[in-house]
């Protein structure tokens, strides 16, 4: 399965969000979608995904304009993780992450053998047995974020992009999502990330996706284009990098 977005404009009133901004996931890799708060990364995801209309470009996924599926046929080519993740009442986790089956055909309590079997394989991979019947409200937020990480899983798609997975998570947790994340990529899944901390994406991308104003400034690999002139372009900040190691040390 192949995610390519190409030549992407997105408009708001009075505003250009995002700019001739074209991007590629691949089954098999991870990549980092990084950039300064408003650069346009959200809107950027929510297009290449069909949830919002261009006003230039296109999108395929797996082979279709992404515009020309129904949302339940995207679902089972990608899963998405948005920066809120509301849930309206508190269901168990075990409820919560058969949600994730919704695109398959299947409902709360009535899951088929092969849908109940992705789900218990969601929560084993995200290693939350023992949160399974509990409700999600007494979860903290360490949890919640697992128990979102196997709700994606439970779909089983190719590909899963997921928008600050690891925002408001401790570095204890943090690191357990990220690992979530490295493992659906090994077992031959593609997955796209919205991060902000640096050094978490050098330990764990493929590739790097760098975005400020609205367009794409770099791709490549971390040892490419993760570069002091880089983050002072980015993010405006002066910084000591060593391979994979970053050391900020003030605004510029």
């Amino acid at each position: 399965m192949r995610l390519k977005a190409v030549n992407i404009t997105v408009l708001a009133p009075g505003a250009t969000l995002v700019e001739n901004a074209s991007l590629v996931l691949e089954a098999g890799e991870l990549v980092a979608l990084l950039g300064p708060n408003g650069a346009g990364k959200t809107s950027l995801l929510r297009a290449s995904l069909g949830l919002s209309k261009p006003a230039k470009g296109h999108v395929i996924l797996g082979g279709d304009l992404v515009q020309a599926l129904t949302p339940m046929q995207r679902a089972r080519r990608i899963s998405y993780l948005p920066q809120i993740r509301p849930l309206a009442w508190p269901n168990t986790v075990h409820d919560v992450v058969a949600l994730g089956r919704y695109s398959h055909g299947a409902s709360l309590g009535r899951l088929k053998t092969e849908d109940a079997e992705a789900v218990d394989a969601a929560i084993n991979a995200c290693d939350i047995q023992e949160l399974s019947q509990r409700k999600t409200d007494t979860l903290s937020g360490g949890e919640l974020a697992r128990v979102h990480c196997a709700r994606a899983f439970a779909a089983q798609a190719p590909l899963l992009i997921a928008d600050e997975p690891v925002a408001a998570l401790d570095p204890r947790h943090q690191f357990r999502v990220m690992d979530l994340l490295k493992n659906y990529v090994r077992n031959g899944q593609g997955a796209l990330v919205v991060l902000h901390d640096i050094a978490l994406a050098a330990k764990y991308a493929d590739r790097f996706i760098w975005m400020k104003d609205g367009q794409i400034q770099a791709q490549g690999s971390p040892e490419e284009t993760l570069t002091e002139e880089r983050l002072a372009q980015i993010y405006g900040i002066k910084s000591r990098v060593d391979g994979s190691k970053v050391v900020v040390e003030g605004a510029l």
